[in-house]
């Protein structure tokens, strides 16, 4: 049955389950503003990336995400904008964000930088009950008499402090907690919840041609246990990323990352679950195609380790 599986899984449009998780991010550390607006025009240059996640193939109606963003540093390398547009899937519900990210950059000496970000924009949910294959005797039901669909504000804030050879951050992209009413049952619930993100990054040169970047993420939402990724990256000659992950040693992976060209990054992940996680028989793979490129007099021409 179409999705039917996914959706018993949400147990009921006006059950708590429902309350959305933000998308999983495997190379985070490689695109920090999927989390944080503070990283926006951080590194001084232009950058536009492209992430696509198929989380658990082959599972029927599984998480699906996709997300856009572009961000640049201005005036001076002062302050930072940036653009962010995601779209999360899974079974009939389908979540799309669009948010605008501003950053200001405060030199606190001549390697270290703090930034103060904020996001602003909405989401829209939908639940589309046209794609179940419901048994003959619960059409009827209330429950499924009406599609979803509904836009809620957001507003995020985060902060960074960034040095030649380390990342910080800790960040909140929804700010605001977003409770719906059903169109078909008039029921409340709690779409959205705060979701706290605390990340880190080291880099580590072992010698001039190679370096070791391991780095750590938590994430935190309130009645859900605390998270958290652990990943450890080797560069070669600034060419080629190889490294490995796990999410809760409950969930591992491989990550590869090229340079193509001057400018061009392509990157990959492959996520497999054990026997403590759901979906252990569907793997996962993420693949993000970047570019970061200098267009102003002011801009960054070096090589940055974020």
């Amino acid at each position: 049955m179409k999705y039917f599986t996914a959706f018993l899984l949400l147990v009921a449009l006006g059950s708590p389950a429902l309350a959305q998780q933000d998308p999983l991010y495997a190379q985070y550390i490689n695109n920090p503003i999927l989390l944080n607006p503070a990283y926006a025009g951080l590194n001084n240059n232009f950058n536009a990336n492209v992430t696509y996640r198929n989380q658990w193939g082959g599972f029927d109606g599984n998480p699906v995400t996709f997300n856009f963003n572009s961000h640049v540093s201005l005036v001076d390398n002062k302050v930072g904008a940036g653009l962010l547009i995601s779209q999360d899937k899974l079974g009939i519900i389908k979540n799309t964000e669009i948010q605008a990210a501003f950053s200001y950059k405060l030199p606190l000496d001549e390697s270290r930088t703090f930034s103060f970000g904020m996001q602003a924009g909405f989401v829209n949910f939908r639940a589309n009950y046209n794609d179940l294959n419901i048994p003959d005797a619960d059409r009827d039901d209330i429950a499924f008499s009406a599609n979803e669909n509904l836009s809620k504000p957001n507003l995020g804030a985060g902060i960074i402090l960034k040095g030649e050879k380390y990342l910080l951050g800790a960040s909140v992209p929804r700010l605001l907690s977003t409770t719906i009413t059903t169109s078909s049952t008039g029921q409340q619930f709690e779409l959205y919840k705060q979701h706290f993100y605390f990340f880190g990054s080291y880099v580590m040169f072992l010698n001039e041609n190679i370096r070791l970047k391991p780095s750590a993420l938590i994430r935190a939402v309130g009645g859900s246990p605390i998270s958290m990724d652990l990943n450890f990256n080797f560069n070669f000659n600034e060419k080629l990323t190889a490294g490995i992950f796990t999410r809760n040693f409950a969930a591992y992976g491989l990550q590869l990352q090229a340079k193509l060209g001057n400018n061009i990054r392509l990157g990959y992940i492959f996520e497999l679950p054990t026997g403590n996680s759901v979906g252990t028989r569907f793997l996962t793979h993420e693949v993000l195609l970047g570019t970061t490129v200098p267009v102003f007099d002011y801009h960054d021409r070096s090589i940055s380790t974020f």
